[in-house]
């Protein structure tokens, strides 16, 4: 089984959960499985067959974008990680 870790900011859209298992064998794939599970999280991180420009997703350690982005592969046991962009802070 492959999983993606969830975010504390979009857990809301998870049902709280902080890991889902996930079918594809790509990472654009796993992310519209992930949507069809959760579709009220599907905003925040697709604009149709692309990954939002403020999310990051990594594949272990490595971002896909050093592999090959949405078209990554996966395969069971691999774990994606989602990061969402922070803003804020003092200037």
């Amino acid at each position: 089984m492959a999983y993606i870790n969830i975010p504390t900011p979009l857990r809301k859209f998870t049902n709280d959960n902080s890991k889902v298992e996930f079918q594809g064998a790509t990472v654009i794939e796993a992310l519209q499985s992930l949507s069809n599970s959760y579709p009220s999280l599907a905003p925040y991180l697709l604009d149709g067959e692309k990954i939002k420009p403020f999310i990051k997703l990594f594949k272990g350690d490595t971002d896909i974008q050093s592999l090959d982005n949405e078209q990554t592969q996966v395969q069971d046991g691999d774990v994606l990680s989602i990061i969402p962009a922070i803003a804020g802070g003092k200037n």
